[in-house]
């Protein structure tokens, strides 16, 4: 179906779509290079892309085969000069609700992990703050801190908390499943409504959930209670260690293979009981 042309090319309603989708795919790209060394490299890629096709359509022969010639070894380029944008993309492909409902993700290794970490800090009186970001960027507060890109474990954070450790002071950044900083400086609430028992780490957890889409665990240095915030409101105080786990499972991935394994572990369970009669004995 064509909707106008533009000189002598018609545009129709596919053409429009395959325009809309190339846009999307670009931007995409872009917040995802945006603020990384990755981003000259892409413009440099985008720019010999755009001269090709112009070339191809001024019927400048030469320019067009020039490269087309080196269009071979461009997607090996592409690879190798943005291995970790890929990797990261592709996490977050992995991450969409719909894909981890059949496929295995690192969402459980992570939640495990902080969970025994968090619970080991209160058992030390460890005091300890963890930021997971969700949607919003946070790439102001990681460059406050000391940037780490490193696996989520629990002996790793617990290192990094420990009272003499240099890293202790400040938060830990885990944004898609990585530590990705540490020692970082977040705003502190000004709400004088929060209660005065409550430290500095309580109120900066309060502080950034209030600023951007994230959840920040706090650990007391003083009576190792764990505390959930989000938003800027506690949704959980002095948590025990399932109870950790699912209020994480909840506020992170909350339609996560965990929760399918979780309902179908059930529901076996349940079926797997024997039936009670009216007079206590087994059906």
């Amino acid at each position: 179906m064509k909707l106008f042309n533009i000189g002598f090319v018609s545009i129709g309603v596919i053409d429009l779509l395959d325009i809309l989708l190339v846009t999307f795919v670009f931007y995409q790209v872009y917040r995802m290079m945006r603020g990384t060394r990755a981003t000259q490299m892409f413009a440099g890629l985008l720019v010999l892309l755009v001269a090709g096709s112009l070339a191809y359509l001024m019927g400048m022969s030469g320019v067009s085969w020039l490269i087309q010639s080196v269009g071979a070894v461009w997607a090996v380029a592409f690879v190798i000069l943005f291995q970790p944008e890929l990797r990261r993309a592709l996490t977050r492909i992995g991450e969409l609700g719909f894909m981890r409902t059949f496929f295995k993700t690192g969402s459980e290794k992570v939640i495990s992990e902080v969970t025994q970490a968090a619970m080991e800090l209160s058992r030390r009186r460890f005091g300890g703050l963890i930021v997971f970001q969700r949607t919003t960027g946070i790439r102001g507060v990681v460059e406050t801190g000391v940037p780490l890109q490193a696996e989520v474990s629990w002996d790793l954070l617990v290192s990094i908390f420990f009272p003499r450790s240099p890293l202790h002071d400040g938060a830990v950044i885990i944004s898609e499943g990585t530590i990705v900083a540490a020692r970082c400086i977040l705003p502190l609430a000004s709400d004088r409504r929060i209660e005065s028992t409550l430290g500095t780490r309580h109120r900066a957890a309060v502080g950034i959930t209030e600023e951007i889409d994230a959840i920040a665990l706090v650990v007391s240095e003083e009576t190792g209670s764990i505390s959930l915030v989000k938003a800027g409101k506690f949704v959980g105080r002095e948590l025990d260690e399932d109870t950790l786990r699912s209020e994480l499972i909840r506020l992170l991935y909350p339609r996560s293979l965990v929760d399918f394994r979780r309902d179908s572990f059930k529901l076996v369970r349940k079926s797997t009981q024997p039936a009670v009669d009216g007079s206590g004995e087994t059906a």
